[in-house]
């Protein structure tokens, strides 16, 4: 276990997939990928491709394809030689469970398998693997050769050295790890997305609002402050010299109102179309590269702003 991890396994090249190998690259690993679509190949060099250029801002670093990065026509071929085999099938149990089987079945007996699952549970996918205990969940967030939070999600089966080895190579690779105490459908990041995306569908549906009104309440208020101190924290300084306790006295009834509805509304034609019209208009005809190196000079400005004023 105390071997370092060079040489790494993707299987799965979408957006996901993709995110991993980039950041992968830029921290000098040799990857080996596997994709039943051969039309990822294209996808995944033109990300590199544009998010290159960005990326040298943060990483400083330079990158040798030829050297870096092999594309492999099996699983089998991708993962045998891997410390560590980042799989990012799409969200799909019965799915997930087959192919980390069949990873498990040419990969090193003690390699990490990694799950890049956004809510399933561990235990489901790790339930036909061999030598089930080194495979975890590693949740990542979009776009991953940026955003530093991976969720660490062990399963019942799970030992905890290949979580803790995990946990020293992710953060070696400049991420910030979150290790989850036990397996939780939807684990933490995605449960609070999701709440607040199930009360936007509502406000939409009933025409308060529009998905730009609502993104705005966010960019331009609490968005801002949760960058830097989260839910919790900010709600800490709402409570003035008493913090908190002060807080909770105050703001606690409004709990009891009737102000959110968790529950998800139909995802009607009409509400999809309000949505899909609404985030159209938003993008003012701007491609989806134009906005996703948008975002990332964006990222990456804030997160250095952000290292300024840690505490």
């Amino acid at each position: 276990m105390k071997q370092p991890i060079e040489n790494i396994a993707v299987i799965g090249t979408g957006v996901i997939g993709a995110g991993w190998i980039i950041r992968f690259l830029f921290n000098q690993k040799t990857i080996c990928v596997y994709d039943p679509q051969l039309k990822q190949k294209k996808f995944l060099e033109n990300e590199i491709k544009r998010a290159k250029p960005i990326l040298k801002k943060i990483y400083k670093k330079n990158i040798n394809l030829s050297k870096q990065l092999k594309f492999c026509k099996s699983i089998q071929e991708a993962v045998k030689n891997a410390d560590l085999i980042q799989e990012n099938a799409p969200e799909n149990e019965i799915l997930k469970i087959k192919i980390v089987k069949e990873i498990s079945k040419y990969a090193k007996k003690n390699t990490i398998i990694a799950s890049s699952s956004s809510g399933l549970l561990p235990s489901k996918i790790q339930s036909q693997c061999l030598n089930p205990k080194r495979l975890i969940i590693a949740h990542p967030f979009n776009p991953v050769y940026l955003l530093p939070l991976v969720e660490l999600v062990p399963g019942k089966k799970t030992d905890k050295r290949f979580i803790n080895k995990a946990d020293k190579f992710y953060s070696n690779i400049g991420m910030k790890t979150l290790i989850l105490k036990k397996e939780l459908p939807g684990y933490l990041s995605d449960r609070l997305q999701e709440s607040m995306w199930r009360e936007s569908l509502h406000i939409i549906n009933e025409g308060y609002a529009t998905t730009k009104d609502l993104d705005d309440a966010i960019i331009y208020g609490p968005g801002l402050r949760w960058s830097l101190m989260g839910t919790f924290l900010t709600f800490h300084l709402a409570g003035g010299k008493m913090g908190m306790e002060h807080m909770l006295e105050q703001f606690g009834p409004a709990l009891k109102l009737p102000w959110t509805k968790l529950k998800a509304p139909t995802l009607s034609k009409s509400l999809k179309k309000k949505i899909i019209e609404g985030t159209k208009a938003q993008s003012k005809n701007k491609s989806i590269n134009s906005l996703s190196n948008r975002r990332d000079n964006f990222l990456i400005d804030l997160q250095n702003l952000l290292l300024k004023y840690k505490i």
